[in-house]
């Protein structure tokens, strides 16, 4: 769990993509900001088209944490072509080499795809102390 002193907040970013990691970031994401209150979560596509005039300002005001799907990094780069600063990034694809099994089901969550959620979700709890300091 993290606990920060000054409750501020870090927005975690994911994979949007029709592939199995991508499921496995949007839900990682989702379910690590329902659990955790300091933690939200920006929506890529909202922030790529611009949708919220409003949104580059919220976004800034926290650390971000790009949840990227695979060695692309499209996560990383909507953010960068918008000039919005991302201080940690994983790549899912990587981090599963070390899962005891791979997601398969780019749509619906299974047993398999449950599994690497929690993995990652792990994985960003991790990232998200390192960058509060604990």
């Amino acid at each position: 769990m993290i606990i920060k002193e000054n409750n501020e907040k870090i927005a975690l970013a994911a994979c949007t993509g029709m592939s199995a990691n991508g499921l496995v970031s949007r839900i990682a994401v989702y379910d690590t900001q329902k659990e955790l209150d300091n933690i939200i979560h920006i929506c890529i596509p909202s922030t790529a088209a611009e949708s919220n005039k409003s949104i580059k300002k919220i976004i800034n005001k926290y650390p971000i944490i790009a949840v990227n799907g695979c060695e692309n990094s499209c996560v990383n780069k909507i953010l960068k072509d918008k000039n919005i600063k991302v201080n940690k990034s994983i790549n899912v694809n990587k981090e599963l080499e070390n899962c005891k099994v791979r997601p398969i089901n780019p749509a619906r969550c299974g047993k398999r795809e449950e599994i690497a959620v929690n993995y990652i979700k792990k994985i960003l709890i991790k990232k998200a102390n390192e960058i509060g300091g604990n």
